[in-house]
């Protein structure tokens, strides 16, 4: 059974406002909108273990006794399984002026007694305002409105407030997009992100960096953030990766008295043959867990899906068995990349080496990388590439930054050549021409079969494990951004060719094209026995 469940339980169970917490929601909650909607809620044993974990406390005697063990609570499960839902219900919790949220001390047995949140603030985080009233702030609204607690809220597409005993405002609940600004300075107990792993543009970075910040700020509530979402995929370096990657080190013994509570379910490696309907089915009852079908037929019906015309089955893969999982829309294989990331390796300075450069100057991103002609050793990042602020609409690269990047590269390596894409940068490239004859050269990406050519030279160099790089964050990214785009054109050997476009329209792989023709240029070199060159000494002349 493929589980991830950090940190691992005690010998000794920790005290736990859960039991009371389970009782509350089956007591006071709805089912949201759905085949249940409006019936008594029920928690199915893996949610009640969730809550169980997620409201742990500092036994009594110890410093930080009736304070919550976490500050993070992370759940990773298979799409269909109300995920949403119980985010809903916990954030109900948290906002409900009777629900025992929170530690009031411990009773003669050393049980945690539960109080309400006093005043509490609870953003609730989507990718957008749309899918904040779709998902767990929309579902949230249904149960306060449809529940037996009714009167005790004021409900609106943009807050839901908890009602005083003279009706006046003792807390609410509001729905978050993108706006990290208008966050700062919030005085939170709790927040909510539904679906995560869609979280990954810079400004939603932003956002819940400024949104955690504010956490710290109601010490004497507790607060804590909850994550609820569906695998992701690799490289996109959205929230939930982040969350996975810590949970992974946790799990590993790298995180010494861990902050955050994680528990995924996934279909494991024995499930890694799908090519029928029952091993498909298989996969599905153990991506769900213990919980079963809602229905009759129902893991067939899923299973069914694979067998559609079309159907992206990295999709059903990620969604359905709940696996991290390539889309079939990207380009490369990031998790290979990462096996070949060599970070305790750079290119030494004098190296024989060739640059790929690409990118637009008023828009997206612009990058260079650097190919060790010798080891194959590529070195992209930060430090050679320019992204567009999302803030700045006007945004456009500094032409003589990028030129002075160039020239530091010129003089730090013995380049060989450079490949340039050249239509946002003809004049540039010219001048760069005009000053490196003999090593600067444009190389238009937009000719479909030399493109496509490229780019399986560079899939085959990762394939192959010939093609390293030194493990920079934002060029792995940008690998993990590239799609697919195929061509109507086949190969020698009578396979389709593709090149590169955009997965999405926010998501830029500049840097993965500079790398693609980096790798082009380090193939002709060594094709052509090419050698470094020498560099020219300054002669004095004597005067007679």
């Amino acid at each position: 059974m493929a589980v991830l469940i950090v940190p691992e339980l005690d010998d000794q169970p920790w005290p736990t406002l859960g039991p009371q917490m389970v009782s509350f929601i089956e007591d006071r909650c709805v089912f949201g909108p759905g085949s249940l909607a409006g019936r008594q809620a029920a928690l199915d044993a893996e949610k009640k273990a969730a809550l169980y974990r997620l409201y742990e406390v500092y036994p009594a005697g110890h410093r930080l006794a009736g304070r919550r063990r976490f500050k993070r609570g992370g759940i990773e499960w298979r799409k269909g399984l109300a995920k949403t839902e119980f985010a809903a219900w916990v954030s109900f919790c948290e906002l409900h002026p009777e629900a025992p949220a929170r530690c009031d001390g411990f009773d003669a047995n050393g049980n945690p007694v539960g109080r309400p949140v006093m005043f509490p603030y609870i953003p609730m985080m989507a990718t957008s305002e749309e899918q904040v009233s779709e998902l767990a702030y929309g579902v949230l609204k249904y149960v306060v409105e449809e529940g037996p607690d009714a009167d005790l809220f004021d409900s609106g597409l943009d807050r839901i407030i908890r009602l005083g005993a003279r009706g006046q405002n003792e807390g609410q609940v509001v729905p978050v997009s993108n706006a990290p600004n208008s966050r700062d300075g919030a005085l939170t107990t709790f927040q909510c992100f539904d679906e995560p792993h869609r979280l990954y543009l810079p400004n939603q970075k932003n956002a819940h960096e400024t949104m955690t910040a504010n956490l710290e700020k109601r010490v004497l509530e507790d607060p804590w953030s909850l994550y609820t979402s569906t695998a992701g995929q690799p490289g996109q370096n959205s929230i939930q990766e982040d969350l996975r990657k810590e949970a992974e080190d946790i799990d590993k013994g790298l995180i010494d008295d861990p902050q955050m509570f994680f528990f995924a379910r996934w279909a494991g490696p024995e499930h890694k043959d799908l090519t029928t309907l029952d091993l498909r089915v298989a996969a599905i009852s153990e991506a769900t867990g213990p919980i079963g079908e809602y229905g009759p037929g129902q893991f067939e019906s899923i299973a069914r899906q694979w067998d559609r015309k079309g159907a992206d089955k990295s999709y059903l893969e990620r969604v359905w068995l709940n696996r991290w999982q390539k889309s079939a829309a990207q380009a490369f294989d990031l998790d290979k990349w990462k096996t070949l990331a060599r970070p305790d390796q750079k290119i030494p300075d004098g190296a024989f080496v060739t640059i790929g450069f690409d990118g637009a100057r008023f828009r997206d991103a612009t990058a260079f990388v650097v190919t060790d002609i010798e080891t194959g050793l590529q070195m992209g990042g930060k430090d050679l590439l320019w992204e567009q602020d999302p803030k700045v609409e006007d945004w456009e690269v500094d032409e003589d930054e990028v030129t002075a990047k160039l020239e530091e590269l010129m003089k730090r390596f013995n380049v060989w050549k450079l490949y340039g894409d050249p239509p946002h940068w003809t004049e540039t490239m010219g001048s760069w021409s005009a000053k490196y004859p003999d090593q600067v050269e444009e190389w238009w990406t937009a000719r479909k079969t030399p493109m496509s050519y490229a780019v399986r030279a560079f899939t085959e160099g990762i394939d192959a494990g010939i093609i390293t790089h030194t493990g920079a964050e934002d060029y792995t990214r940008h690998i993990g951004n590239a799609g697919r785009r195929d061509l109507r054109i086949l190969d020698d050997q009578g396979q389709p060719l593709w090149t590169l476009g955009k997965i999405e329209l926010d998501r830029k792989f500049d840097q993965a094209m500079a790398g693609v023709l980096s790798w082009k240029a380090c193939l002709d070199a060594r094709k052509s026995g090419a050698k470094p060159r020498r560099k020219k000494r300054s002669v004095i002349r004597r005067l007679r």
